[in-house]
């Protein structure tokens, strides 16, 4: 592919907002049974190197999660989509200060 891109760094916004949320309420679909649920209900072993999540149905690995002292590996291949569910955006409310008009959110 040719043409006009960006490079990597362009995905670090919305990248920030989509793991800045609790992504053990996001929703998995397991490759080998089909299984989905939320990302809590996965079960994890600790006793390996880092963390090993196995679909509750089938047993079979998800993810695995390895952190060393300056990186994370986070392997998803056990998956077929991972849903995240985004916050809601706060509404935007106008305040006045005299003649001014302050956005303001809650």
């Amino acid at each position: 592919m040719t043409g006009d891109y960006e490079d990597g760094n362009t995905l670090a916004g919305p990248l920030s907002e989509i793991f800045s949320v609790d992504v053990t309420m996001a929703v998995i679909r397991c490759v080998h049974c089909a299984a989905t649920g939320p990302l809590a209900t996965l079960r994890v072993y600790t006793h390996a190197p880092g963390l090993v999540a196995r679909c509750p149905g089938c047993e079979e690995v998800i993810l695995r999660l390895v952190r060393t002292p300056d990186s994370a590996w986070l392997d998803l291949r056990g998956t077929v989509s991972l849903r995240i569910p985004l916050a809601a955006p706060s509404p935007v409310h106008e305040v006045r200060h005299g003649d001014a008009i302050v956005a303001d959110t809650p």
